[in-house]
């Protein structure tokens, strides 16, 4: 199977439950790459300060950061090819880069948080969990 990389700008901590402001997006995200993973599919977190060499090797990623800087995160691969740059997708659109099946409309999300609770718990969550 072919492995979806997600190379996250820096921060602390990927899940979005970081620091006092909490980043509603970066929750989607980490629920919406979970669900990924519960349907098969092999994801992986690069983060750019904590594995910086692996931007630098990567010549896509090392393109993106030349031509946009670290706006140009985060950077999506599937495999060996770029599919977005500068954005978190969104779950309909992972599925459909991945091949996984997506209903619009349905209401599946991740059962848990990084922190091992619910998902819609960790939301609420003002302090780090990382």
């Amino acid at each position: 199977m072919t492995t979806l990389t997600v190379y996250d700008p820096a921060m602390c901590c990927s899940t979005g439950i970081c620091g006092p402001d909490i980043d509603p997006h970066l929750v989607q995200f980490a629920a919406d790459l979970d669900w990924l993973a519960e349907r098969g599919v092999e994801v992986k977190r690069i983060n750019l300060s904590q594995e910086p060499v692996l931007f630098a090797e990567n010549e896509s990623v090392k393109a993106v950061l030349e031509k946009s800087g670290v706006e140009g995160l985060p950077v999506i691969m599937l495999g060996d090819t770029l599919q977005t740059s500068g954005q978190y997708p969104v779950r309909e659109k992972l599925a459909k880069m991945t091949g996984v099946e997506f209903k619009a409309g349905a209401t599946e999300t991740a059962s848990t948080s990084c922190c091992g609770g619910d998902a819609a718990e960790s939301e609420k969550v003002s302090s780090s969990c990382c």
